[in-house]
């Protein structure tokens, strides 16, 4: 049963309006669906995105953010939790163990490292919660070519790329993680 959701998703909005506008729509049908929203802590960019609309339809939110980031990422005091960790590894752990799953918006390097560690703890049989991608307007058409390029090489295993999820929009993601 999923009851919370991790967000991995950029500080910053991005060149595309619908990458703002997919935030924005996860937020509503989190707090639409009862699922708890865990995200990054921040009030700017995609991650304010999801995090306001959860409110505005009155959703929980709850932000891990790391001291270092308080104020660079500039920390959302609004929402209906924050906890403020010591580092970047401890952020990463509690928002894993808070989360029934992972879903990742658009994004820079710090999505995509969240994003591999999950997977990685996922093969290594630390958890089996659903990682999944989604991908609004071909955003990670690259990566997901070059994921595939590695396990043409042989340095992934099939199984573990199966276990990146790919979506193309917000409906579809909830299709994958709320089965009728």
């Amino acid at each position: 049963m999923i009851r919370n959701v991790a967000v991995f998703c950029a500080s910053s909005s991005g060149a595309d309006p619908a990458y703002h506008d997919a935030a924005v729509e996860l937020g509503h049908l989190l707090a639409q669906q009862d699922i708890g929203l865990i995200y990054g802590g921040a009030n700017v960019g995609l991650m304010r995105a999801v995090a306001e609309s959860a409110l505005l339809h009155g959703g929980r939110v709850v932000g891990v953010i790391p001291e270092v980031l308080v104020d660079l990422e500039i920390a959302h005091r609004g929402l209906t939790e924050l906890h403020i960790t010591t580092s970047m590894h401890t952020r990463k752990a509690m928002m894993g163990e808070l989360a029934d799953a992972f879903l990742v918006l658009p994004g820079g390097f710090g999505t995509l490292e969240e994003m591999f560690e999950v997977l990685t703890w996922q093969s290594l049989r630390l958890h089996q919660k659903p990682t999944v991608l989604i991908n609004i307007g071909g955003f990670y058409d690259k990566l997901i070519e070059f994921l595939d390029h590695c396990v043409e090489q042989g340095v992934l295993r099939p199984h573990a790329r199966e276990n990146l999820r790919i979506v193309s929009g917000i409906p579809e993601a909830f299709r994958l993680l709320l089965p009728a």
